[in-house]
């Protein structure tokens, strides 16, 4: 008897929250009112991805934006909290590839359009739980208002900001060294890129001069491979052990080419390691750099997938090397390049090295510093403002201590590269004329098989965009109308235009 009295009378958490939650949305207790004279009191909540389900870290912190906004809202302010959830570009996209593989199907095997409809299937299941777990949590949102960042109210907005930016010319396109996931196959900006101290190896390499084969300089790295892609190598213009051989050539190892000494006092520091530095701009971001500063060609010898190509034979590779490295990824490349060096007596020694490794913060593949044409945004001119709002203290830190760490990011701050080569996202709001680039558009059946739905689209680094917010009825500089979207999704998200092309 006891235990059935109880159960009647124990607390019924789904219950009570399901009814309570249904009396507050039916008042519009929650709903601010544009039309008030109250004073405004607003919070935007960090959209949770529609990736999953919500977890303890979401209902922690959206607990505390409800005790704000209830405070504020007692407190007589018309008090306006806004719901919505994030599509989550890469991340989405790889729950839902995960789905068609477990199915036995590739995304390519849909095609663009079929996938992002299943990418939308996948949003109002996961993005529906997040909204119903949201309610059950009893935030007090304004649910009239709730917001994907994929709705056409938010996309316009993307598309409107971004053509604000390019006009402003602080959104531009150029061939620069990204961040690259060999495996999700898209640009990384810096903050998506996970660093793990790694155990490797410092391979430590004999480089001869091209006309005095008896003296060499010798040169540590923890890429050999990327070696074979060298243009220089360089040494401090004051380091009086190198600065003499300044203008001379080195015979790159395992090449048929000769590279440039050259003398950088900024790439150089004299006192670490040998004090001779390899340049190999197309696979390094400082050396990508140093060969502005020099104008030193870039050789990319791999491919989206990281493995070894050099298709144009830029690099003069020696055949017999070539032969066996060519289509194998680059950490098995290495142990091949390792075991020529030592054949021909260039490896000095190899030691043990901690170092860094970048990898992919969704599927924590090794990132890679790939040469690619993409869309960025200048960071310095928006760094500077923020950078004296925290001098001047209109912006404070607590604790204070972590100004230095915020000083540090904002002055060493690189453009940020907003392009993704995604098919879920939004789409860059750029065109381009089939007639005025012909000779910039390459469009060709996929090299791998014939499927319907797949093909190479090359934009080259040289096609003139037509940034707008809406598709133009015409070319402005011929009056053509056959004209064809850009295929990247921004970040706000977008796509590759590297000499490989994409899939589109």
């Amino acid at each position: 008897m006891k235990g059935s009295e109880q159960k009647k009378t124990g607390y019924d958490p789904q219950g009570i929250e399901e009814h309570w939650v249904e009396v507050w949305e039916q008042a519009g207790y929650s709903h601010a009112d544009e039309a008030s004279r109250k004073p405004p009191f607003a919070i935007v909540i960090p959209p949770p991805n529609i990736t999953g389900f919500l977890h303890l870290g979401h209902a922690l912190n959206n607990t505390l934006q409800d005790i704000l906004i209830r405070w504020r809202r007692m407190q007589g302010y018309n008090a306006f909290w806004i719901p919505g959830t994030d599509h989550a570009g890469i991340a989405t996209q790889n729950v839902v590839e995960r789905q068609l593989l477990e199915e036995g199907y590739r995304r390519e095997d849909l095609g663009r359009d079929e996938f992002v409809k299943r990418v939308w299937q996948w949003k109002e299941e996961s993005g529906g739980a997040i909204v119903r777990q949201l309610k059950r949590l009893g935030a007090s949102c304004d649910w009239a208002r709730e917001a994907f960042t994929m709705d056409e109210p938010r996309q316009r907005a993307v598309r409107e900001a971004f053509v604000r930016l390019h006009q402003d010319g602080l959104i531009y396109r150029d061939e620069r060294l990204i961040n690259w996931c060999p495996r999700c196959l898209t640009a990384l900006s810096d903050i998506e890129v996970e660093h793990d101290e790694t155990k490797g190896f410092l391979y430590h390499i004999s480089y001869p001069l091209a006309d005095d084969a008896s003296t060499a300089l010798i040169v540590a790295t923890t890429r050999p491979e990327t070696m074979l892609a060298d243009t220089a190598v360089a040494v401090h213009p004051d380091d009086p052990r190198y600065n003499h051989l300044i203008g001379r050539n080195i015979q790159l190892p395992l090449t048929d080419r000769p590279i440039p000494i050259v003398g950088d006092s900024i790439l150089v520091d004299r006192e670490f390691g040998t004090g001779a530095v390899k340049v190999t701009p197309a696979h390094d971001f400082n050396d990508f750099e140093a060969g502005k500063r020099h104008r030193l060609p870039r050789i990319n010898i791999l491919d989206r997938r990281a493995k070894i190509s050099d298709p144009d034979g830029e690099a003069q590779i020696e055949p017999g090397l070539y032969s066996q490295i060519v289509g194998v990824e680059v950490s098995k490349a290495r142990e091949t390049v390792v075991r020529w060096l030592e054949e021909k007596g260039l490896l000095v020694k190899a030691e043990e090295h901690q170092h860094a490794l970048g990898k992919c913060y969704r599927c924590k593949t090794v990132v890679e510093p790939f040469l690619s044409t993409q869309w960025f945004v200048k960071t310095q001119p928006l760094a500077g403002p923020a950078i004296r709002a925290v001098e001047e203290g209109r912006i404070r830190f607590i604790p204070k201590h972590w100004e230095n760490t915020y000083f540090a990011w904002m002055q060493n701050i690189r453009d940020w590269c907003i392009s993704r080569q995604l098919w879920w996202g939004h789409q860059i709001p750029a065109w381009y004329c089939r007639t005025c680039d012909k000779d910039n558009i390459i469009e060709s059946a996929w090299k791998e098989d014939e499927h319907p739905h797949r093909h190479w689209l090359i934009i080259t680094e040289s096609a003139q965009p037509i940034v707008a917010l809406e598709k133009p009825a015409s070319c402005p500089r011929c009056g053509g109308k056959d004209l064809i979207q850009d295929p990247e999704e921004d970040d706000v998200e977008t796509g590759d235009h590297s000499r490989s092309g994409i899939e589109a």
